[in-house]
Protein backbone atom coordinates (compact mmCIF):
# COMPACT_ATOMS: atom_id res chain seq x y z
CA UNK A 1 0.00 0.00 0.00
CA UNK A 2 1.62 3.23 -1.19
CA UNK A 3 0.55 6.72 -0.22
CA UNK A 4 1.76 9.13 -2.91
CA UNK A 5 1.60 12.91 -3.16
CA UNK A 6 3.08 15.91 -4.94
CA UNK A 7 2.83 19.53 -3.79
CA UNK A 8 5.39 21.10 -6.13
CA UNK A 9 2.85 22.86 -8.38
CA UNK A 10 -0.21 25.02 -7.69
CA UNK A 11 -2.38 21.88 -7.72
CA UNK A 12 -1.42 19.28 -5.14
CA UNK A 13 -2.22 15.66 -5.95
CA UNK A 14 -2.44 12.67 -3.66
CA UNK A 15 -3.30 9.01 -4.19
CA UNK A 16 -3.59 5.75 -2.34
CA UNK A 17 -2.34 2.84 -4.45
CA UNK A 18 -2.49 -0.83 -3.48
CA UNK A 19 -0.47 -3.23 -5.63
CA UNK A 20 -0.83 -0.96 -8.67
CA UNK A 21 -4.58 -0.34 -8.18
CA UNK A 22 -5.60 3.26 -7.46
CA UNK A 23 -7.92 3.15 -4.44
CA UNK A 24 -8.44 6.90 -4.39
CA UNK A 25 -7.01 10.11 -5.74
CA UNK A 26 -7.47 13.77 -4.87
CA UNK A 27 -6.43 17.17 -6.18
CA UNK A 28 -6.37 20.30 -4.03
CA UNK A 29 -3.70 22.62 -2.63
CA UNK A 30 -0.57 21.90 -0.64
CA UNK A 31 -2.05 23.42 2.53
CA UNK A 32 -4.78 20.73 2.64
CA UNK A 33 -2.49 17.76 2.01
CA UNK A 34 -3.00 16.14 5.42
CA UNK A 35 -6.77 16.53 5.10
CA UNK A 36 -6.60 14.90 1.67
CA UNK A 37 -4.55 11.99 3.03
CA UNK A 38 -7.06 11.48 5.84
CA UNK A 39 -9.96 11.55 3.34
CA UNK A 40 -8.21 9.05 1.04
CA UNK A 41 -7.66 6.61 3.90
CA UNK A 42 -11.24 6.95 5.18
CA UNK A 43 -12.74 6.51 1.69
CA UNK A 44 -10.70 3.34 1.18
CA UNK A 45 -11.58 2.01 4.65
CA UNK A 46 -7.88 2.02 5.55
CA UNK A 47 -5.85 3.29 8.47
CA UNK A 48 -2.41 4.88 8.58
CA UNK A 49 -1.03 1.55 9.85
CA UNK A 50 -2.01 0.03 6.46
CA UNK A 51 0.34 2.34 4.56
CA UNK A 52 3.58 0.52 3.75
CA UNK A 53 5.52 3.22 1.86
CA UNK A 54 5.42 6.81 0.64
CA UNK A 55 6.13 8.18 -2.83
CA UNK A 56 6.60 11.95 -2.82
CA UNK A 57 7.19 14.53 -5.52
CA UNK A 58 10.57 16.21 -5.06
CA UNK A 59 10.12 18.94 -7.67
CA UNK A 60 11.13 20.95 -9.44
CA UNK A 61 8.41 23.43 -8.67
CA UNK A 62 7.47 25.92 -6.01
CA UNK A 63 10.10 26.03 -3.26
CA UNK A 64 7.41 26.24 -0.58
CA UNK A 65 5.36 23.49 -2.20
CA UNK A 66 8.32 21.13 -2.48
CA UNK A 67 9.21 21.79 1.18
CA UNK A 68 5.63 21.09 2.29
CA UNK A 69 5.66 17.75 0.49
CA UNK A 70 9.07 16.68 1.79
CA UNK A 71 8.28 17.80 5.35
CA UNK A 72 5.02 15.89 5.30
CA UNK A 73 6.75 12.79 3.94
CA UNK A 74 9.45 12.98 6.60
CA UNK A 75 6.93 13.42 9.41
CA UNK A 76 4.67 10.59 8.22
CA UNK A 77 7.57 8.23 7.53
CA UNK A 78 9.00 8.83 11.00
CA UNK A 79 5.63 8.49 12.74
CA UNK A 80 4.63 5.35 10.81
CA UNK A 81 8.09 3.76 10.58
CA UNK A 82 7.87 3.35 6.80
CA UNK A 83 10.23 4.09 3.90
CA UNK A 84 9.81 6.76 1.25
CA UNK A 85 10.93 7.35 -2.30
CA UNK A 86 11.29 10.63 -4.16
CA UNK A 87 9.93 11.06 -7.68
CA UNK A 88 10.56 13.96 -10.03
CA UNK A 89 7.47 16.05 -10.66
CA UNK A 90 8.55 16.28 -14.32
CA UNK A 91 8.81 12.48 -14.55
CA UNK A 92 5.30 12.09 -13.12
CA UNK A 93 3.96 14.60 -15.65
CA UNK A 94 5.65 12.69 -18.47
CA UNK A 95 4.24 9.37 -17.21
CA UNK A 96 0.72 10.82 -17.40
CA UNK A 97 1.23 12.00 -20.97
CA UNK A 98 3.44 9.48 -22.79
CA UNK A 99 5.47 11.13 -25.52
CA UNK A 100 4.79 14.65 -24.24
CA UNK A 101 7.38 17.11 -22.95
CA UNK A 102 6.73 18.07 -19.30
CA UNK A 103 6.91 21.82 -18.57
CA UNK A 104 6.40 23.27 -15.06
CA UNK A 105 5.92 26.98 -14.40
CA UNK A 106 9.04 28.17 -12.56
CA UNK A 107 7.71 31.69 -11.98
CA UNK A 108 9.91 34.70 -12.79
CA UNK A 109 9.06 34.21 -16.49
CA UNK A 110 10.85 30.85 -16.55
CA UNK A 111 9.93 27.18 -16.93
CA UNK A 112 11.30 23.93 -15.58
CA UNK A 113 11.95 21.26 -18.19
CA UNK A 114 13.95 18.06 -17.65
CA UNK A 115 17.32 19.03 -16.21
CA UNK A 116 17.09 22.82 -16.44
CA UNK A 117 15.26 26.08 -15.94
CA UNK A 118 14.93 28.39 -18.96
CA UNK A 119 12.87 31.21 -20.45
CA UNK A 120 9.85 29.84 -22.39
CA UNK A 121 11.10 31.43 -25.62
CA UNK A 122 14.42 29.55 -25.23
CA UNK A 123 12.79 26.11 -25.26
CA UNK A 124 13.69 24.24 -28.45
CA UNK A 125 10.15 23.25 -29.40
CA UNK A 126 9.69 20.27 -31.68
CA UNK A 127 6.95 21.38 -34.13
CA UNK A 128 3.86 19.27 -33.55
CA UNK A 129 5.18 17.93 -30.25
CA UNK A 130 2.86 17.81 -27.25
CA UNK A 131 3.78 19.88 -24.20
CA UNK A 132 2.03 19.47 -20.84
CA UNK A 133 2.12 20.98 -17.37
CA UNK A 134 1.56 24.30 -15.65
CA UNK A 135 4.34 25.94 -17.68
CA UNK A 136 2.81 24.80 -20.97
CA UNK A 137 -0.55 26.26 -19.91
CA UNK A 138 0.91 29.56 -18.67
CA UNK A 139 3.11 30.09 -21.72
CA UNK A 140 0.71 28.60 -24.26
CA UNK A 141 1.02 31.53 -26.71
CA UNK A 142 4.81 31.47 -26.78
CA UNK A 143 5.04 27.68 -27.13
CA UNK A 144 2.25 27.36 -29.69
CA UNK A 145 3.83 30.13 -31.77
CA UNK A 146 6.95 27.92 -31.88
CA UNK A 147 4.89 24.94 -33.08
CA UNK A 148 3.96 23.18 -29.82
CA UNK A 149 0.68 21.33 -29.38
CA UNK A 150 -0.80 22.00 -25.93
CA UNK A 151 -3.93 20.23 -24.64
CA UNK A 152 -6.80 22.39 -23.30
CA UNK A 153 -6.14 24.01 -19.90
CA UNK A 154 -8.47 21.62 -18.02
CA UNK A 155 -6.86 18.49 -19.51
CA UNK A 156 -5.69 16.17 -16.72
CA UNK A 157 -2.35 15.62 -18.48
CA UNK A 158 -1.30 19.02 -17.09
CA UNK A 159 -1.28 17.62 -13.52
CA UNK A 160 1.51 15.54 -11.97
CA UNK A 161 -0.93 12.86 -10.80
CA UNK A 162 0.18 11.08 -7.64
CA UNK A 163 -0.78 7.71 -9.12
CA UNK A 164 2.27 8.09 -11.40
CA UNK A 165 4.52 8.86 -8.45
CA UNK A 166 3.50 5.52 -6.94
CA UNK A 167 4.15 3.82 -10.28
CA UNK A 168 7.59 5.42 -10.75
CA UNK A 169 8.84 5.18 -7.16
CA UNK A 170 12.04 3.16 -6.69
CA UNK A 171 14.81 2.92 -4.12
CA UNK A 172 12.70 3.32 -1.00
CA UNK A 173 14.63 4.35 2.06
CA UNK A 174 14.66 6.81 4.95
CA UNK A 175 12.54 9.87 4.15
CA UNK A 176 15.10 12.20 5.71
CA UNK A 177 17.48 11.27 2.89
CA UNK A 178 15.14 12.56 0.16
CA UNK A 179 16.55 15.58 -1.64
CA UNK A 180 14.52 18.28 -3.40
CA UNK A 181 15.11 19.01 -7.09
CA UNK A 182 15.18 22.78 -7.13
CA UNK A 183 17.18 23.40 -10.37
CA UNK A 184 17.94 26.92 -9.11
CA UNK A 185 18.71 28.46 -5.76
CA UNK A 186 15.81 29.92 -3.73
CA UNK A 187 15.42 33.71 -3.64
CA UNK A 188 16.12 33.63 0.09
CA UNK A 189 19.56 32.12 -0.59
CA UNK A 190 20.58 34.65 -3.22
CA UNK A 191 23.04 37.28 -2.12
CA UNK A 192 23.15 40.75 -3.58
CA UNK A 193 26.38 42.49 -4.29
Amino acid sequence: MILAFDTATDVATSALVDDGEVLGERTSRAVTLLEDIDALLRQAGMHTRDVEALAVGVGPGSFTGVRIGLSTARGLALALGIPAAGVSTLDALAAGAPGAVPVVDARRREIFVPGRVIAPADLAVEPGGIYVGSGAVRYREVLEAAGAQIPPDADERHLPRARYHAQLARDYGPADELEPQYLRIPDADRTTT
